[in-house]
């Protein structure tokens, strides 16, 4: 009898499918750097809106994207319910004033064929008044922002989230890349949104039932500003270097004794 030989090809693991996931409020100047950033890189675009007045809609609309209208619900409430709107479980999670840069396009790209780990960890590079923050607690600024949804979610104390693994055991990546970030343009801006921040921060402080002692309020905003401008070398960042580790600073404080101020307003 012949032998007969069968050929076959290599075994080939599947490729996954990505959704890119995104929060935005009044992101028109931002937006379109951020889904552009998305398009090559995942199979479908979410953007949960909270009904902004700007154009960031009429921008998001010149993209094949599933633009939602929700109501915000707070920083991680709002995220989680983003996550629950995409239609594959591996996701890349944005907000709308960040974006992907090339290099890590091109490592996500080629995770889809090699996904091993629960989720990966990015740096984020933040630019503060049109400079490249490379010091201080902005870099590297770590965070797990590819993840399969089922295993990992969004945690913290508001305004501070980030994601979370679900559980002791889930193992993480990192990736070569980084999220690009752009925060503040003036100064003033920066100002407007430390008051609003420290509001956010007191007010979920309050509702966990954390004190606010008067060695607080004198420690925690001296140590944070040693640590940023001294220690993560944030002098080394110039001018915009000492503003934001005096703002480090100043948020800390402002979060305790607004946090003060709503104990003593209770009794």
């Amino acid at each position: 009898m012949a032998k007969i030989t069968i050929f076959t090809e290599p075994y080939r693991k599947q490729m996954i499918r990505l959704s890119g996931v995104v929060i935005t409020f009044n992101e028109e100047r931002n937006i379109e750097k951020c889904l552009q950033s998305l398009v090559s890189v995942v199979d479908e675009i979410v953007v949960v809106d909270s009904f902004s007045t700007d154009s960031t809609k009429s921008i998001c609309e010149q993209y094949n994207v599933t633009f939602i209208e929700q109501k915000f619900l707070g920083y991680i409430e709002q995220k989680n319910f983003a996550l629950n709107q995409a239609s594959n479980d591996h996701v890349v999670s944005l907000d709308g004033d960040e974006a992907l840069s090339e290099t890590l396009q091109k490592s996500i790209i080629e995770l889809k064929e090699n996904w091993k780990f629960d989720g990966y960890y990015c740096n984020r590079f933040n630019n503060f008044c049109g400079q490249w923050i490379k010091y201080s607690d902005w870099y590297p600024n770590k965070k797990l922002r590819v993840f399969n949804r089922r295993k990992a979610q969004w945690q913290g104390i508001n305004p501070h989230d980030n994601v979370v693994l679900n559980d002791s055991k889930r193992k993480a990546g990192y990736l070569k890349g980084d999220i690009l970030h752009w925060t503040y343009q003036t100064y003033s801006e920066f100002n407007l949104k430390t008051e609003h921040f420290s509001n956010v921060a007191a007010k979920a402080y309050f509702d966990l039932g954390k004190t606010a002692p008067i060695w607080k309020i004198a420690i925690n905003p001296t140590w944070a500003f040693l640590k940023a401008y001294f220690l993560r070398f944030g002098f080394l960042d110039g001018l915009n270097g000492l503003v934001i580790c005096v703002q480090t600073a100043n948020i800390t404080f402002l979060k305790y004794t607004k946090l003060r101020a709503l104990i003593e307003n209770q009794h």
